[in-house]
């Protein structure tokens, strides 16, 4: 059977562009399935956190957060808010940034371990963007979550416990780390076979060829290789 090509994605709950670049790359690997090169295709998500500093219960709406963690005029931000509506819609996506709860993200991702280790974080991915961007839910609070898990099968008293634990802060740590490691400064960023790193939010048509290249080293024979 063919190995896959794994696929790691660097992103945060609360990047409009993450979201994008999620419906962008799920084109490119359909694109990429009819071609004569497809192999499957195994992704995981990797912890980042844009604005770490956010608390949990911001108070203010998302214009209010972008000018003053950016220092932007408000007119400049909500022109840049409803451009990236306008980018969103373009995939299929209604972005609400009137009712978008800003928070902070660390809970997310824990729960986006935890997801990983139950067989569905490709699920609660989807689910969280979502509910963030599109339904205005509060993504800092454990009760939200726990809903949120419920919804992909997970068992809440077993979320909750896990969450109110903690006990995957230390991977959400390390991913960041890996993320640095990497030279990673913004998401979305995407590493095919630990090998070619794609930066933001691409036209599909990019992530195809990249996979394409991906799929045709993988297979080039290992002596092969060592001799060319």
């Amino acid at each position: 059977m063919t190995a896959p090509l794994k696929v790691d994605i660097w992103s945060d709950i609360a990047c409009p562009w993450c979201y994008v670049g999620k419906r962008r790359f799920e084109e490119a690997l359909v694109a990429f399935d009819a071609t004569g090169a497809a192999r499957p295709v195994e992704i995981e998500y990797h912890s980042f956190e844009l604005a770490p500093d956010t608390p949990v219960d911001f108070d203010g709406s998302e214009v209010d957060f972008l000018a003053g963690h950016k220092g932007m005029p408000r007119e400049q931000v909500a022109q840049m808010l409803g451009q990236m509506t306008e980018v969103a819609a373009s995939v299929g996506l209604s972005y609400d940034f009137d009712a978008l709860q800003h928070t902070k993200t660390l809970k997310a991702h824990e729960l986006l371990h935890h997801a990983k280790a139950q067989g569905v974080q490709g699920e609660m991915k989807e689910r969280l963007l979502r509910a963030y961007f599109e339904e205005g839910r509060h993504l800092g609070r454990i009760d939200e979550l726990v809903a949120l898990a419920a919804e992909v099968g997970l068992d809440a008293d077993t979320t909750r416990a896990v969450l109110e634990s903690g006990e995957h802060a230390g991977d959400v740590a390390q991913d960041i780390a890996q993320a640095q490691a990497y030279g990673i400064q913004g998401v979305p960023f995407f590493v095919v076979e630990g090998t070619y790193g794609v930066s933001g939010a691409q036209e599909p048509a990019v992530f195809v060829q990249v996979l394409e290249k991906a799929a045709a080293d993988a297979d080039v024979p290992a002596d092969a290789a060592s001799r060319g």
